[in-house]
């Protein structure tokens, strides 16, 4: 059974930074591209950050770009989402999406509330 949980969500000032991580299980983590996405209220969901299998590839949404990292460590099935200068507008629910052999997985989300 896949398994994708989320943590590392919660309320922070605009500014401050928050990181995140998605435990995997059920899957080959090493075999499986890694994204984060987000859904704010009212909102359609959006790709923030993607990481390949090993690691050596990474994208991200133009509004993120130079704020977030995304990470991974196979050894750990985990995978990060280190969020610095955070801004209200980041506010929403975070979730980890894998991308394996037998499917695509979703997490159940983290909220992330960004604000003063």
């Amino acid at each position: 059974q896949v398994q994708l949980v989320e943590s590392g969500g919660g309320l922070v000032e605009p500014g401050r930074s928050l990181r995140l991580s998605c435990v995997a299980s059920g899957f080959t983590f090493y075999y499986a591209a890694m994204r984060w996405y987000r859904q704010a209220p009212d909102k359609e969901r959006e790709l923030v950050a993607q990481i390949s299998n090993t690691g050596q590839s990474t994208s991200y949404a133009n509004s993120v770009q130079g704020r977030f990292t995304i990470s991974r460590d196979n050894a750990k099935n985990t995978v990060y989402l280190q969020m610095n200068s955070l801004k209200p507008e980041d506010t929403a629910v975070y979730f980890c999406n894998a991308i394996t052999e037998n499917g695509v997985y979703w997490g159940q989300g983290t909220q992330v509330i960004v604000s003063s």
